[in-house]
């Protein structure tokens, strides 16, 4: 796909996630090359590339749609991603961590302690958590040497709320924020302690049930959450940086 095809999928990708674009509003050609600056041929390749991600579903014999996606949409790709996070942890466990990946770990323990040793959070506290735990996640996945699990977790992550990349957090009940986050963090040590000891089987299962955490964004935004206080939080950088770069 040409530079200005990835920078419209990976805008779309991000609009979509945020809900800027919602479920069931409808997209087309022009409108969408206009808004970008483009010609209609990377708007095209987008669309189909989104379509077959299933974030877009055709329209009649024009345009798209953003594919409204449904809280058991949600749960079967949390559940899988679960599973894809539980065997990288494993092979992780069973072949040793080399010394950068464990040091990178345990970066993001200290840098989690530090946000939540203090009692409570902040937004900003949720945005930094979200940038480590995405580190902590990445680490594992890296140190399983499986190349396969990667490219599994790229196609299933591309649904809204399935990926650690996409936080939903509720502004308004930060208290409950804290103690669920802060729950997911002391998973975090859990799973460390499984690897650096060479646990696989405790390593996966940990790491399973840490994605089951997840399912909360199904109930949450499997049904209409607009007047709440439910935002979510994607990579700080991803926006820009994959829009320059790719």
């Amino acid at each position: 796909m040409s530079k200005p095809g990835q920078m419209v999928l990976v805008a779309l990708r991000k609009m979509i996630a945020s809900g800027e674009l919602a479920a069931g509003e409808r997209l087309m050609e022009v409108p969408t090359a206009e808004l970008f600056g483009v010609s209609r041929m990377p708007v095209r390749m987008a669309f189909r590339t989104l379509e077959q991600e299933g974030l877009l579903v055709r329209f009649g014999g024009r345009g798209f749609q953003v594919r409204s996606v449904s809280a058991d949409d949600i749960a079967g790709a949390v559940e899988v991603r679960g599973v894809l996070e539980g065997l990288a942890a494993r092979q992780a466990a069973e072949r040793g961590l080399a010394a950068p990946a464990r040091a990178a770990l345990q970066q993001c323990l200290i840098e989690g302690d530090q946000l939540f040793d203090k009692g409570f959070v902040t937004e900003e506290d949720l945005q930094a958590y979200h940038d480590l735990n995405m580190r902590f996640h990445q680490v594992i996945i890296e140190a399983s040497h499986n190349p396969a699990i990667t490219v599994a977790l790229a196609r299933n992550d591309h649904l809204p709320f399935a990926s650690v990349t996409a936080l939903a957090v509720d502004r308004h009940d930060l208290a409950r924020e804290y103690r669920r986050f802060n729950f997911a963090h002391m998973q975090h040590h859990a799973v460390f302690d499984a690897l650096v000891n060479r646990q696989g089987a405790r390593a996966e299962a940990i790491m399973r049930e840490h994605a089951n955490a997840t399912l909360r964004y199904a109930e949450t935004f499997g049904a209409n959450a607009s007047g709440t206080g439910m935002q979510v939080i994607l990579p700080s950088a991803l926006a820009a940086s994959d829009i320059q770069h790719q």
